[in-house]
């Protein structure tokens, strides 16, 4: 087995040397934001350029349309890279997916270059549906992650933040049905759907100084009611229900319900409330993992931040669930776009500039060097991961 100095120098040029296809895959994608589960350009082209450098590569699986496998190796150890590619509704690539599937691609092709020297097998995840849909939950059921040893990713935001510590969140449709009647002449007999969601804000806004400082409660409602003289027969939004952890949120959830609850009841109406997706789960960062990839981070020159700028690493992501089951990180890489940040569509713009392309260089070859250092300790990796535990399979 060649030395860790001498396979990190083989991983620096195999991403130098692809970096213009790297950086062309991230552009391709950022120019056609495609939503939760309708990724099926991105899907195609991270594919493809993984079947170019010789992986095998298996569309629609875990009977999912935009999931994808690409492998490459034979080794006992099994590096697994999760690419991430859906949009923000109406904003494009405000949260900068485009970066993490290029970059994740380029660590797969950067570890094919050492695999058969380190004892690697290389696995590439196309996950859909970070966005609310859960996609990575699902695949996760579904076995898209048997077989391996880790996963790792890291995702863009406006600094430099090593650690993740996301909120667990639940997804929710709130619809309220009451009784449409015009707004002048017969009001008394409408049952307004509209006010029971203001009644349910007003008590959410109250709840909110009750809640820990963890625990956040946001939504938005999207439609109630299409004229002005027309008391508004029904109703729809969007809530999430935020949390330090999923048993933080059992609690959490039942009070905001009743918030809902207390809508329907002031108003006359029904109140129906569906999840969106399984709920995600609080991040759980396997030690060992995160200090190598602090060490090749600041080897490349990056340096975490805390503090405001980098509250990204607060936010929630199904790559949660799988760090439950798995050995995992999920650090966040500056891409120079304060004052924009997540979300925002000026942010959006930041993530097809100079500094997200040198971000997405810097996070394949940081992620290509602590997949190396794993190999360094690998009798400690093989046995394979032992699930909810926080240091993973380093019994």
């Amino acid at each position: 087995m060649p030395g860790v100095t001498t396979a990190k120098d083989a991983c620096r040029s195999a991403v130098a040397s692809a970096s213009d296809r790297l950086l062309a895959l991230s552009h391709r994608i950022h120019a056609h934001p495609e939503i939760a589960w309708e990724e099926e350009r991105a899907a195609s082209w991270v594919g493809a350029e993984l079947a170019a450098a010789g992986f095998a590569v298996e569309a629609g699986i875990c009977g999912l349309p935009t999931a994808l496998r690409a492998t490459y190796g034979s080794g006992p150890l099994n590096i697994g890279l999760c690419a991430e590619y859906d949009a923000l509704p109406g904003m494009g690539h405000a949260c900068g997916h485009n970066v993490i599937a290029a970059a994740s691609t380029g660590a797969a092709m950067a570890l094919a270059r050492v695999a058969d020297d380190l004892g690697l097998t290389v696995t590439l995840l196309g996950t859909p549906a970070e966005e609310g849909g859960g996609g990575k939950i699902l695949m996760l059921e579904r076995g898209g992650f048997e077989g391996l040893s880790c996963a790792m990713m890291v995702h863009p935001g406006p600094v430099d933040v090593a650690r993740a510590e996301p909120y667990a969140v639940a997804h929710w449709r709130v619809g309220y049905t009451g009784r449409t009647a015009h707004a002048a002449a017969y009001p008394e007999l409408g049952v307004n759907a509209a006010d029971a969601f203001t009644v349910a804000q007003v008590a959410i806004g109250l709840l909110r100084q009750q809640l820990p400082s963890s625990a956040r409660v946001h939504g938005v409602v999207t439609e109630a009611g299409s004229a002005p003289n027309a008391i508004p027969g029904t109703a729809s939004g969007r809530w999430y229900v935020r949390g330090s952890s999923l048993a933080e949120l059992d609690g959490l959830e039942d009070r905001v319900r009743r918030c809902f609850e207390a809508g329907a009841l002031a108003t006359g109406c029904d109140l129906s409330i569906e999840p969106e997706s399984p709920r995600y789960a609080e991040f759980r960062t396997d030690e060992i993992m995160l200090a190598a990839y602090e060490r090749n981070a600041r080897d490349l020159g990056r340096v975490s931040e805390n503090g405001p700028s980098g509250r990204m690493n607060r936010a929630s992501t199904d790559m949660g669930n799988v760090s439950l089951a798995l050995p995992a990180i999920h650090p966040y890489i500056g891409i120079g776009s304060l004052p924009a940040v997540n979300h925002q569509p000026e942010f959006a713009a930041h993530c097809a500039g100079a500094e997200a392309d040198r971000a997405l260089l810097d996070a394949a070859t940081a992620l290509a060097w602590t997949a190396t250092d794993l190999a360094g300790v690998s009798r400690r990796w093989i046995a394979g991961p032992t699930p909810q535990t926080s240091t993973g399979i380093h019994r």
